[in-house]
């Protein structure tokens, strides 16, 4: 007569069971996934915000003076910049003592995405810029 093994494997409840731990891992895998996915999105959308910068900001001088004030305009249909041009003096030069170079500061707002979710980035970069005609120069030797 035969013997009577008991059956080996694994029972229903070990089977449905690891199955629903499969299930939880694919879907924290899943969420990884969508938020680097979402990640990548946000750096390529900051990479792109911040080209368009420096091509401003490189070109900010060419073909016209840079003169105090603010000026906005679009890079394309979905970024948007505004632009501050204001006079800069170090903090260690006294106010009233005449300077042969002149810098401007360029503040730079880049924005982009749908108004209830816009983002933005800030950029700024310091210009020598050619003295107003009516301000002292510097002496030369004599």
């Amino acid at each position: 007569m035969p013997s009577l093994r008991p059956a080996r494997g694994f029972s229903l409840l070990e089977v449905v069971a690891a199955i629903f731990l499969l299930a939880i891992a694919f879907t924290a895998l899943m969420q990884v996934a969508g938020g680097s996915m979402s990640l990548s999105q946000n750096a390529a959308d900051y990479t792109r915000a911040s080209m368009w910068a420096r091509t401003l900001l490189d070109t900010a001088d060419v073909g016209t003076d840079l003169t105090p004030g603010q000026s906005d305009g679009r890079f394309d249909d979905q970024y948007r910049w505004h632009l501050v041009v204001a006079p800069w003096r170090p903090a260690d030069v006294d106010p009233g003592m005449p300077s042969p170079l002149q810098m401007v500061k360029l503040d730079l707002d880049v924005r982009w995405g749908a108004p209830h979710r816009e983002r933005s980035a800030h950029f700024s970069t310091l210009r020598f810029v050619q003295p107003a005609s009516n301000s002292p120069g510097v002496r030369g030797a004599p």
